[in-house]
């Protein structure tokens, strides 16, 4: 079974920036795509973009189009979010997750994700 380990999170002024990292263990990392996932207090968990699992065709919802960057290393086991000119509304605790499926594509909608990581907080304030 796949294990997920988000890190990276942390206080940041707005405009600032932050490098997410999802190591996986325990199962074929490269064999499924990997969805970036935030929930902030009181809403919704939401889908913030995702990746194939070759690593050649990321996925973004239009909030983070053009500031957030998913990319991953197969080789390290490694899924990672870069987030650029951070807002204050992209304050959330955000989750990497595993597709339950091995497809060529991948997804935002959290209900097709298995495994989950436990969730890193990022906290945009001055």
């Amino acid at each position: 079974q796949v294990q997920l380990v988000e890190s990276g999170g942390g206080l940041v002024q707005p405009g600032g920036s932050l490098n997410l990292s999802c190591a996986a263990s325990g199962g074929t990392f490269d064999y499924y795509a990997i969805g970036w996932f935030r929930q902030a207090p009181g809403k919704e968990r939401e889908g913030v973009g995702c990746i194939n699992s070759s690593g050649d065709t990321p996925y973004y919802t239009d909030s983070v189009k053009g500031r957030f960057t998913i990319s991953r290393d197969n080789a390290k086991n490694t899924a990672y979010l870069q987030m650029n000119s951070l807002k204050p509304e992209d304050t959330a605790v955000y989750y990497c997750a595993t597709d339950r499926a091995h497809w060529s594509g991948c997804r935002t909608i959290a209900t097709f994700y298995i495994h989950w990581g436990q969730g890193t907080q990022v906290t945009v304030s001055t």
